[in-house]
């Protein structure tokens, strides 16, 4: 029985590898800036391993870029005291809560060499907020939509 569990638990660890590598989460950017009410757009792209491939696009620049997760939206405790099993002591399970307090940072380049940095917040549930930046000192408010919601 040990082993067919144990065999079950290695598969079932292989399906959903793929599954997670298949299934990257898409995001839609909206942003405005402050000097005006015009909508900008861009889009975000899950790695699954905490960074997201970013592009934003303004009417004169195409940003693009990474942002990486600074504070996971995720974190596994391990609850209880250890307990003695068939390979010693172990510890005595594990509960994986979410922070809703996710944070990223992103950098982002034109071809023209322009920058534009980005703060996003509350990711948690694939929604959030954030503020950019740009090099002529223009800040955008962000807003931040996973698009399994809509």
């Amino acid at each position: 029985m040990r082993i067919f569990v144990a065999r079950a638990a290695r598969s079932g660890a292989a399906v959903c590898a793929l599954a997670l590598g298949a299934c990257a989460t898409h995001y839609d950017l909206t942003l405005m800036p402050n000097n005006s009410g015009k909508l900008i757009h861009g889009t975000a792209t899950s790695l699954n391993n905490g960074e997201a491939s970013v592009t934003i696009t303004t009417a004169d620049r195409i940003y693009t870029g990474n942002w990486i997760e600074v504070t996971p939206s995720y974190l596994t405790d391990t609850v209880g005291a250890s307990a003695w099993g068939w390979r010693g002591w172990a510890p005595f399970g594990q509960v994986q809560t979410s922070t809703g307090n996710s944070s990223a940072k992103a950098l982002l380049q034109a071809e023209d060499g322009a920058g534009m940095r980005c703060d996003f917040f509350g990711l948690t549930g694939g929604q959030g907020t954030g503020k950019c930046y740009d090099d002529q000192g223009l800040v955008y408010d962000v807003q931040i939509r996973s698009r399994n919601l809509k």
